[in-house]
Parts: C-alpha cells; structure tokens; sequence
C-alpha cells in the first residue's frame, strides 16, 4: 500500500482541511468505515465484499487523485487543518463533474458519529461549494438525501440549498428502494457560463 500520491490539501477553512489522502491512508479510511458501518449504514449504498479492505482503499485512494487530475471528480475527505494526515472526520466530495452546457456535479457527504454536533460537515460543504463555484467554475451542484434523514436536509438548507422534487424509488439503500428529495444550490455569479457562450454579446 506504500507508493503513489501523498496527501494533498485541496481546501482549507479555519479549522478544517479537504484532502485527497495518498495511498498510506487505505487502513485508515477502511478503519473510518468499518468503524461508523452502523451510523452511515442507512444512509448508504449497499457495499460489495472487500469493501473495508486496506487495499481495496488504497486503489480508490489512487484512483480520487487520478479523478482529481482529470478534472472528472473531486473525492476529498475532511481532516483537521493543522493534522490533515492525522483523524479522518468524514467525507465530502463532488462526483460526477459536466463540462460543457452543464458545468455541475453531484454532491455527497458523511460525517463520522463522534464528529456530530460541531458544525463540520457545514463548515466543510460551504468551503467545498465555494471551491466547486471559484476554482472549478462550476454553475450548479446537486445534492440529494432521504427524506427521513434531518441532519441532511438541515445542512443543505443552512447552505441555501433550494429543494426542487422528490424521486420515487431513487436509489436503493439499507434493503430497499428509497425515495430522494433533490435540491440544488446555483453559482449567483452571472460570469459563470459555458466556455463557447464567453465574450457574445
């Protein structure tokens, strides 16, 4: 598991870093999961044998900072900003990156059970949607969750996330189809717009 990237700083916010963790962290991202399987396990897809292994990790590991590079994904964990190799607190990324007409991406995000409570995951999102806003130039980001999940939806709405539906049947999650409400927050830049369309009048 040694070899490949290491760690990188993508975001900082006052207390926080978002960071790709290179390979040496796969036992420490397998032990994150294993650890919280009960606390984010309703809320989460199902996960196929080996999910939890160091190495399976590793190989994710490389591949969020060749997704990185390529500009397809951002796959970043949030750490401490004076340890951002040390506690692994939770996840936040943003996948599925368009380019184009679409310039958005999907947001997904899990706090780890001891790191509840302290405002975080809001701290952490807020920076990463200025991120996906600024540096990114992205134009919107999406961001779904059941409707039974209250933290969720309390921090989107903190973050002026706007709801627009409800899926039937979304996604298939703990044993069973679930429904999904989708919101989204839009890049009040009015400079954010699509390469071919800059410099028309």
């Amino acid at each position: 598991m040694s070899g490949g990237p290491a760690t990188v700083v993508v975001v900082e916010t006052p207390r926080l870093a978002l960071v790709l963790p290179g390979p040496h962290r796969a036992a420490a991202c397998a032990a994150h999961h294993h650890d919280n399987a009960a606390h984010l396990g309703p809320w989460a897809p199902p996960r196929a044998p080996g999910f939890h292994a160091p190495a399976a990790w590793a190989e994710r590991l490389r591949a969020a900072h060749a997704a990185h590079a390529a500009g397809t994904a951002l796959r970043s964990w949030i750490a401490w900003r004076d340890r951002p190799d040390g506690p692994l607190l939770g996840q936040a990324s943003l996948e599925v990156i368009g380019r184009g007409t679409f310039l958005a991406a999907n947001l997904g995000y899990g706090l780890a059970a001891g790191a509840e409570g302290q405002g975080i995951m809001t701290e952490a999102l807020r920076a990463l949607c200025a991120h996906a806003f600024g540096a990114l130039g992205l134009h919107r980001i999406q961001a779904n969750h059941m409707p039974e999940n209250a933290r969720s939806a309390a921090v989107l709405a903190r973050l002026g996330f706007v709801v627009e539906g409800r899926a039937r049947d979304y996604l298939y999650i703990d044993g069973a189809w679930r429904d999904h409400v989708l919101t989204s927050l839009t890049n009040p830049d009015p400079a954010c717009v699509p390469a071919a369309a800059r410099g028309r009048g």
